[in-house]
């Protein structure tokens, strides 16, 4: 099996990275079935890394379609330790405008059909998630945007991230409500990506890309589908240099994270007591304590 410690999912309108050298397309089988689409490794700047088109290479999959256990079981099985996060949002705050990048530090679960976890069939498990975003990753993702000024595009640390169902956007109402609650921005995957990722014991960070306002905003109805696929279009050019550069300071020097050791204290079964199947399935997670 090849490896890359560091991982990057793909949201809307990033479905591959031009910058990847080395490319090799591989098939990964998961015990929760098949990723999005294939896995692609390749190098940035010489470091290996894992690529993955959240919706699939042609954008196939509805949010609530997604298969997020095979996602994140797949990641791991490549060896990944950090995975960022790149996705396509709205904005629920006027100052978060379209085209600007958040790196939000908390998230609010408006799912409704999501699997979230990794665990049941006889093993419980609870993983610490007050803090879903790991603090030491945010820091290099935000300051590796800081560091390239891109024109037209304002950093926001910090913020929080509401997902929602889907696939319809919010009612007027709803939006309101989240403005209520002082939520940033808005989206439809990466809660379920970032407690998965939690119970795998990666690192995560969300990179959100704001391609438009939600419908709160005054001026929301002049919003057009060519305006917003315009500006997941510079997304996506803009988050390819901002991954570059952040996989360039992790390859450098890649921070500790309270992520790694999640599992700790978090398995509350007697692992003598777990079923030989479940223990099998989850394997690769439960090796270490094993």
């Amino acid at each position: 099996m090849p490896h890359a410690s560091i991982g990057i999912i793909g949201g809307s309108g990033l479905y591959k990275m031009d910058a990847l050298k080395d490319l090799e397309e591989v098939r990964v089988e998961t015990p929760f079935g098949s990723p999005s689409d294939a896995l692609i490794l390749g190098t940035l700047d010489g470091t290996q890394v894992a690529f993955l088109a959240r919706h699939g290479r042609n954008h196939t999959l509805l949010p609530s379609e997604l298969p997020f256990r095979a996602n994140i079981y797949a990641m791991k099985q490549l060896g990944v330790e950090y995975l960022i996060s790149a996705s396509a949002v709205g904005s629920l705050k006027e100052e978060a405008k379209p085209l600007d990048m958040v790196v939000p530090d908390q998230f609010i679960d408006r799912t409704k059909n999501r699997i979230s976890t990794f665990f049941g069939e006889g093993i419980v498990a609870h993983i610490a998630f007050g803090d879903p975003i790991c603090k030491n990753l945010a820091v290099v993702l935000a300051d590796a945007i800081a560091s390239l000024n891109l024109p037209q595009v304002t950093l926001h640390r910090g913020g929080t991230y509401v997902c929602m169902e889907g696939p319809a956007f919010s009612t007027k109402a709803e939006s309101n409500l989240y403005r209520s609650w002082g939520a940033t921005i808005i989206g439809m995957t990466n809660l379920p990506e970032a407690k998965l990722a939690r119970e795998a014991e990666i690192a995560y960070a969300t990179l959100a890309l704001v391609t438009d306002y939600d419908c709160w905003y005054p001026d929301h109805d002049s919003v057009t589908v060519e305006m917003v696929l315009g500006n997941l279009l510079r997304n996506a050019v803009n988050a390819q240099k901002v991954i570059q550069e952040t996989v360039r300071r992790l390859s450098e020097n890649p921070p500790p994270s309270e992520a790694h050791s999640a599992l700790q204290y978090a398995i509350l079964t007697q692992l003598d007591k777990v079923p030989a199947a479940t223990k099998e399935k989850l394997g690769l997670l439960l090796q270490k304590y094993l």
